[in-house]
């Protein structure tokens, strides 16, 4: 399962999906703090914080069968420190594109990797809008040409059950041309479908279907955010 299709089962563990937001929080408090500091001393305790973010990972993602060891974590997070305001640890952005047809049809995509179908999903680029990214992502992905319409939705990766830390915007994005052609790597299969005849497995379709299909046939809907959680580190996440 990669990081654009989160786990979204009514069997899944909240507390599991809990413990590795925990974690990446605090890995990404104790990461900032090691970009800024010129102390040994608050250094070292970084490094300690880093430690006991990695043993609830660990312990995360051995109830999710994932076998990582503590210190893989550690190495990983110590690489990725950097100096200053490079060094301030922030979520990753991607985005994504719910791409409409006259036949009030959905491009969906099938990932390679795993075999989830999910709407069109890239990482931004460096050097492009969101906008932007999102036009060479369906192109690269499906084949299609788009044009986004308008926002509707900016989504926390995690809220929805990702392993990763990252925001999601999502457009709307009406289709201008183009043939269905899948990614050689990147993707297994693409297709149009209407929401009576959609594919299987389907990434957290219950999520964002609804929203999806309202925009496509032209409805008024309102940009999709996660409200905040009261209290933030143990409040309902679906609130």
């Amino acid at each position: 399962m990669s990081e654009f299709e989160p786990d979204t089962s009514p069997s899944s563990d909240d507390f599991t999906r809990d413990l590795l937001r925990w974690s990446a929080a605090l890995a990404g408090i104790a990461r900032t703090g090691m970009g800024f500091t010129q102390s040994l001393y608050e250094r070292e305790r970084y490094e300690e914080v880093l430690h006991v973010a990695a043993d609830m990972a660990a312990a995360a993602e051995e109830t999710l069968e994932v076998r990582r060891e503590r210190d893989h974590f550690v190495q990983e997070w110590l690489g990725s420190v950097g100096s200053g305001v490079p060094g301030y640890v922030t979520p990753k952005v991607a985005v994504g594109a719910v791409v409409g047809n006259d036949k009030d049809q959905i491009l969906l995509v099938q990932r390679a990797d795993s075999g989830w179908w999910l709407y069109p999903t890239g990482w931004a680029d460096v050097g492009y809008s969101p906008a932007e990214v999102v036009v060479k992502e369906v192109l690269e992905e499906t084949g299609i040409e788009c044009e986004p319409t308008r926002v509707i939705g900016v989504l926390d990766g995690m809220r929805m059950g990702a392993r990763a830390s990252f925001y999601s915007v999502v457009f709307h994005c009406r289709a201008t041309g183009g043939e269905l052609k899948p990614h050689p790597l990147e993707t297994a299969d693409v297709g149009w479908f209407s929401r009576d005849s959609l594919p299987s497995p389907l990434a957290g379709y219950h999520l964002w279907g609804d929203h999806a299909f309202a925009a496509i046939a032209g409805e008024p809907v309102e940009v999709q955010w996660d409200r905040p959680r009261r209290p933030v580190w143990r409040g309902d996440p679906h609130a």
